[in-house]
């Protein structure tokens, strides 16, 4: 693919630069940013998979998604949408354990039209290390 025509050099690059490169584009949240925006309608998806989710826990009101089904569930036109992929316009944050994969899935998103995406710095783990609320596992 031609980087007029993907956006990306067609040569290799190495997993740092990739994500260096995509952070660029995305306007990454803390937190407590994180945490105000769902306040405001923002949708939070969980994308750990089920053994961190049993073992940390969850955050209370995100929509939890496998990583591997994230871009079928958000797809505002897909046939496999979840209900609260309701339009490209959705304020998303992806949050996966430590927010590297949350970048790549964000990205993604974005190419798929839902220009608002973004994800958490830090990821889950940031999310419980500032206090903010946790379902415990199991709970």
């Amino acid at each position: 693919m031609s980087e007029a025509a993907g956006g990306h050099s067609a040569g290799p690059v190495g997993i740092d630069a990739l994500l260096e490169r995509i952070r660029v584009g995305l306007e990454r949240v803390g937190p407590h940013e994180a945490f105000d925006a769902a306040a405001n309608g923002a949708l939070l998806v969980d994308t750990r998979y089920a053994a961190l989710r049993d073992r940390d826990g969850l955050i209370p009101g995100a929509l939890v998604v496998e990583r591997n089904e994230l871009e079928w569930r958000l797809d505002p036109l897909g046939s496999h949408r979840a209900p609260e992929a309701t339009s490209h316009d959705l304020h998303v944050i992806v949050i996966c354990n430590e927010g590297y994969a949350s970048s790549l899935a964000a990205d993604s998103l974005q190419r798929l039209g839902l220009g608002r995406a973004t994800d958490l710095v830090g990821g889950f783990q940031a999310w419980r290390a500032a206090g903010l609320p946790v379902r415990a596992p199991g709970a």
